[in-house]
């Protein structure tokens, strides 16, 4: 085990929340990129409980720089080896985003797996928002796969403004990893960006239109 406690004992509470989980038989051998929607603090913690025991790899998200200033979860990222990310309005955003680029990739070249929310925040009502293109822009240079991960509901598990969970359960379902083979132009940042994006729709039960 990578992590024995998140695993034996994280997991279990985790799942009650949890009535369905598919496609476990898309997950290719890492190192790959997971795209997930985004509807809850519930499901930041989601993809690492259930990819990790299966991939057997560690999985590294890339997160709001700003939750590094709360106490607990300081600790539960440095724990996890998460990557900072900074707002465009924060002080030398673009060379610490730089760096937060390169500590991906390096990741990806040992074999692990890095995980990315595209929409970047949550979405109070579990629609879809439109999405940022740094996921195309990871998934171009570092060359590989991107799996499709939807969550159903966790907004009405744990909605946005709410601390503890409510009587409900989400479901999992993961596509069909997505290869691409694109020179790195404003154009294929697009393309890729909404091919994810569509893919990540059908396993939701949304359209994506942006």
């Amino acid at each position: 085990m990578i992590y024995p406690f998140w695993e034996l004992v994280v997991t279990p509470i985790y799942r009650l929340w949890l009535r369905k989980f598919k496609g476990t038989e898309n997950i290719p051998r890492p190192p790959f990129i997971v795209a997930a929607n985004h509807s809850s603090y519930y499901d930041t913690l989601l993809p690492h409980l259930l990819l990790i025991p299966l991939a057997q790899r560690k999985v590294h998200a890339m997160v709001n720089a700003r939750f590094w200033n709360i106490p607990v979860a300081r600790q539960v990222l440095n724990h996890g080896e998460c990557i900072p990310l900074h707002l465009k309005d924060e002080p030398d955003a673009k060379e610490k985003n730089k760096l937060a680029f390169e500590f991906a990739m390096e990741y990806l070249k040992k074999g692990d797996i890095i995980l990315m929310f595209p929409e970047g925040t949550r979405s109070p009502d579990g629609k879809l928002k439109k999405a940022h293109k740094g996921i195309a822009r990871l998934a171009l240079t570092a060359k590989v796969p991107v799996l499709p991960f939807g969550i159903i509901n966790s907004h009405k598990v744990l909605p946005k403004g709410k601390v503890f969970p409510r009587f409900e359960r989400c479901e999992v379902s993961i596509g069909k990893p997505i290869h691409f083979n694109k020179k790195i132009n404003e154009k294929s940042l697009v393309e890729v960006t909404r091919k994810i994006m569509k893919d990540i729709a059908k396993l939701v039960g949304q359209d994506y239109n942006y």
